[in-house]
């Protein structure tokens, strides 16, 4: 006897979020339902009528997703009527420092303080920042430092605090939004795994050169120095030229097997071991985990069926 939403909003307005994460299934079901207005509650053989206006929305690209079987062509076209794109906020300057000075008075109000203000230098770091967080990653920025600083004229060197990827998205090999091997960066999360997986792999092929060089007999033509004793380990028949300087240090650094041990973890383990994680942390209880890892709800319950997280 519940009643679903297409029932509840029954004269009204219902809002699909996310409409480009929903299942085939759900799609068709979802299908009949604007065509012809009908439903079939779960447990009913009764078929209900409803009349609303339907507003979906998306940050898929659901051309790509239809080119891959993801999303029905004909749902697409149904819910496409009226189209509404929504830039994003880079491509937004003018709503920028409107927005951040109105989320900089809601939180001064909210936390009983006076509003921050913002430097020249800050303003032009606000303006030309990527914001690949849009306008919730500019919310957050903003309530962390009306917390945090103690100064009320906020500067660049301040805010530059608050966005680890500042210089990490103005590196050449990542300032675009797709990877050298065709991998989309679908948010600044995969990204940075993406950074750190291809750090640890450069650093596992560097301790197995320095390994190949150790067990070498007698260098093979490789001078060793270490920093006790000035002297050299060569076979005499190679020049001089080819020389390694390796430091006592760093090769106990290297050699540190459960610092630097081989790994196979792919985006996928990684972001299976974060859900999971985050799971125990919460308790299991999926509203909350959903909430701390920035996602929606039905996207985490995809995740977890896809991952066997059950």
């Amino acid at each position: 006897d519940r009643k679903g939403y297409f029932e509840e909003a029954d004269g009204g307005t219902i809002f699909l979020d996310e409409v480009g994460e929903l299942p085939l299934t759900t799609q068709a079901r979802l299908l009949r339902v604007l065509e012809s207005g009908e439903f079939i509650k779960v447990g009913s053989s009764k078929v209900q009528k409803t009349n609303v206006r339907i507003v979906a929305a998306t940050n898929v690209n659901m051309i790509k997703a239809i080119s891959e079987g993801k999303f029905r062509e004909d749902l697409f076209y149904r819910l496409n009527t009226v189209p509404i794109e929504l830039p994003p906020l880079r491509d937004r300057m003018d709503d920028i420092l409107l927005l951040f000075r109105k989320f900089s008075n809601d939180f001064a109000e909210k936390y009983r303080m006076p509003a921050i203000q913002l430097t020249d230098d800050a303003k032009n770091l606000l303006l030309t920042y990527r914001w690949p967080g849009n306008i919730r990653q500019l919310k957050n920025v903003t309530e962390q430092i009306s917390i945090f600083e103690t100064s009320r004229e906020v500067s660049a060197d301040i805010i530059k605090s608050y966005l680890p990827s500042y210089n990490v998205e103005r590196l050449p090999v990542v300032s675009g939004s797709e990877g050298k091997d065709g991998f989309l960066f679908g948010n600044e999360r995969e990204m940075l795994y993406q950074i750190i997986f291809e750090m640890r792999k450069e650093m596992n092929e560097l301790k197995s050169i320095v390994d190949n060089l150790a067990a070498s007999e007698n260098g093979h033509g490789l001078k060793v120095y270490t920093p006790e004793h000035n002297t050299a380990i060569t076979h005499p028949t190679v020049p001089a030229v080819k020389t390694f300087h390796i430091d006592k240090e760093s090769t106990e650094d290297v050699h540190d097997e459960s610092e630097f041990e081989e790994t196979s973890l792919s985006l996928e383990d990684a972001e299976k071991e974060m859900i999971r994680k985050s799971l125990e942390r919460n308790n299991g209880k999926r509203k909350k985990t959903a909430e701390e890892l920035k996602i929606s709800e039905r996207t985490l319950y995809r995740k977890i069926k896809e991952y066997n997280l059950e």
